[in-house]
């Protein structure tokens, strides 16, 4: 994410919201990558935009989110084989 970027501010309310209502995906990992603090680490992933979800080191959404989107991942995340969410 980018602390200034509009997209990620939205993206982050969401991803709050649904965890707040999901109480049962506060389980799953989170690494919420600032790209300005953590260059080699954000560099390391395949990306253009922000924000992008990683389920697992898999990409599964990239770009402006709304909440659907977002739930979208986390959905995928509790899946019996996906466990940790990373969001650059």
């Amino acid at each position: 994410i980018l602390p200034g970027c509009p997209h990620c501010k939205l993206a982050l309310r969401c991803q709050e919201e649904l965890l707040r209502e999901h109480p049962e995906w506060q389980s799953i990992p989170l690494h919420i990558v600032d790209e300005s603090r953590e260059q080699a680490f954000a560099e390391a992933h395949d990306y253009y935009y922000v924000p992008t979800w990683y389920v697992d080191g898999e990409k599964v959404f990239e770009g402006h989110a709304e909440k659907p989107d977002v739930e979208r991942v986390f959905r995928q995340a509790a899946e019996a084989d996906r466990h940790h969410v990373t969001l650059i």
